[in-house]
């Protein structure tokens, strides 16, 4: 199987491409694959790069994925603060409320430093 480079994908190829290595992002946490979710954390920031690359800056589009099903697709998807400052804080507030621990938690930092001026959203 041959893979797409990302700057060939449509946005909608990117947005699946984020969700599934969101999913197995989550999959590495509960194995404690540490290794394996600090790479998948690479890929994820590879697509947001790209989708910030391009023309208008096409981060909006993570905002598709605020209703994802996967707490952490949601998570990673919240920090499109930069482009969606009340929605993501709006959605890293509802994890952090939920106790859906390790995401709950991960949500309740980002806040904390976004709070202190330690997290700025570019």
């Amino acid at each position: 199987m041959t893979s797409i480079a990302l700057t060939q994908m449509s946005v909608d190829q990117l947005m699946a491409r984020f969700a599934d290595f969101g999913m197995a992002q989550d999959e590495a946490l509960l194995g404690n694959d540490f290794e394996r979710f600090n790479r998948l954390f690479q890929s994820m920031q590879a697509v947001v790069l790209e989708l910030k690359g391009r023309a208008g800056d096409q981060r909006r589009a993570l905002l598709t994925l605020y209703a994802h099903p996967n707490v952490q697709v949601r998570l990673k998807a919240a920090n499109s603060l930069a482009v969606a400052p009340i929605a993501g804080r709006q959605l890293l507030e509802e994890i952090s409320a939920s106790q859906w621990q390790p995401q709950a938690g991960e949500a309740g930092m980002s806040l904390s430093n976004l709070d202190a001026g330690i997290f700025k959203p570019t």
